[in-house]
């Protein structure tokens, strides 16, 4: 039966290197994609007070030596998620998926109401503006156990690009389409991913 437990601290294989370049590619990809002001690509793997937290929260070990069915059992999981599988390599054991979904927020909104009518009364009015539609993206990397060989890792990072609507202050227009990247690090999401792709590596395995 296969289980699955959380590793902060897989081993590298000997090409782990070409996989992170492989998963920098898609992630700085994505990016591309969406014409969002890229940030620097250091700024991915940067160790922080956090990176364990992160690590660990990011990082399953599965029971299974074929990593094939793995990466199609992780697709399967993105697809049932809503995500659309864009990029994906079995050689180097990675993928890259996106959804599209409405960024809007009722706080943002009221606020926006809020600082107009600030705005006005002060005799300036000022539209904020509010966050309208998000690009959520999952970068995936699997990576086989040096210890033992029957078992693979599989590592996720959940971002999104949201893109703001137009504004104004006054006089001055403000476009639309600004831009901003946020890594994603709410543990339910994780959570979820992890317990329904143990489910799918199990019924792959089995042939259910």
């Amino acid at each position: 039966m296969l289980t699955t437990t959380p590793n902060s601290k897989a081993p590298w294989k000997e090409n782990a290197s070409k996989r992170l370049w492989w998963l920098l590619f898609l992630i700085l990809g994505g990016l591309l994609s969406g014409c969002v002001a890229m940030p620097k690509a250091e700024d991915f793997f940067k160790l922080t007070p956090e990176s364990a937290k992160h690590r660990a929260l990011q990082t399953r070990m599965f029971d299974t030596s074929n990593e094939k069915e793995l990466l199609s059992a992780s697709a399967a999981v993105l697809l049932d998620l809503g995500f659309q599988v864009e990029e994906s390599s079995t050689e180097v054991g990675v993928l890259r998926a996106a959804k599209e979904r409405s960024a809007r927020e009722y706080g943002q909104e009221i606020l926006q109401v809020f600082i107009f009518l600030l705005g006005s009364i002060g005799g300036k009015a000022i539209i904020m503006p509010v966050d309208l539609h998000q690009q959520i993206n999952a970068t995936l990397v699997t990576r086989r156990s040096e210890s033992d060989s029957s078992r693979f890792s599989v590592r996720i990072h959940f971002y999104r690009m949201v893109w703001k609507g137009d504004g104004s202050s006054g006089d001055q227009n403000i476009p639309p389409g600004q831009q901003r990247l946020e890594m994603i690090y709410d543990g339910k999401i994780y959570q979820q991913f992890f317990a329904k792709l143990s489910k799918s590596v199990f019924l792959e395995a089995h042939k259910i």
